[in-house]
């Protein structure tokens, strides 16, 4: 039996501007978020099919990094939404592609336009304050929600804590950010989740300074200097008192 997610038509704008046809379903459950320089091939075609620019006869996969409006916005939105391994088609109207302007003598003033995209992989989006792949995040349930909890917010989080495949946590917890530590949550999760949208889950990566550090933690059978996993669920975030 044929999926129908690989034929329907979705439509990622809500106003018919971005429209996404899979080709090829991808792997896992992971999405790339905000931050992440990803790594695809694209082939960019007018609606004649005028074929106008292609990674794939360069043989050179286009990387960007992802939500900082470097690109057209249909490619930050459909990229958003994209899994390892997938393929799929984008038509995207003029407001999200080149407008009135058009690009160079090859896309024409007001054109629609279609690419065809393959996701090949994304470096996670690093969330550490110095930048140094200390806190990793992979988005794995998206949030259309677009606030992210202010300081001192009151944080409503299911937590899962893995070690080497090994659940070593899983509970709900509620805090006001900030005081995390006296709630047994560990610095790399509470700086990540300011950035966590509500409802958003997501798979974290901790080095041990933003986990349990060079003590590591008896009671959870975590040896000192491991990094561990995080997947965290904001199930609900409120304004700070």
């Amino acid at each position: 039996m044929t999926d129908p997610s690989v034929t329907e038509e979705l439509d990622l704008s809500g106003d018919g501007g971005v429209k996404k046809k899979i080709l090829k379903e991808g792997v896992g459950d992971e999405l790339p978020s905000k931050g992440c320089r990803v790594s695809l091939h694209y082939t960019g075609t007018l609606l004649d099919g005028t074929q106008f620019d292609s990674s794939v006869e360069r043989g050179v996969p286009f990387e960007f990094e992802l939500g900082r409006e470097s690109v057209i916005k249909a490619f930050d939105m459909g990229v958003a939404t994209m899994r390892k391994g997938e393929k799929c088609i984008l038509t995207c109207a003029p407001e999200y592609a080149y407008g009135s302007a058009g690009s160079g003598p090859n896309i024409p003033p007001n054109a629609t336009l279609q690419f065809e995209l393959e996701m090949l992989s994304w470096e996670l989006e690093d969330l550490s304050p110095g930048h140094n792949k200390g806190i990793l995040r992979a988005v794995v349930k998206a949030s259309e929600k677009k606030r992210t909890p202010n300081e001192f917010a009151h944080v409503h989080v299911h937590l899962v804590g893995k070690h080497e495949e090994r659940v070593f946590e899983d509970r709900e917890v509620k805090f006001d950010l900030g005081m995390g530590t006296d709630f047994g949550v560990v610095s790399g999760v509470e700086i990540a989740l300011e950035k966590f949208r509500q409802y958003e889950t997501s798979r974290l990566i901790l080095k041990p300074e933003f986990a349990f550090g060079s003590q590591g933690n008896q009671e959870f059978g975590i040896p000192p200097n491991a990094t561990v996993e995080y997947t965290p669920k904001m199930v609900y975030a409120s304004a700070a008192k």
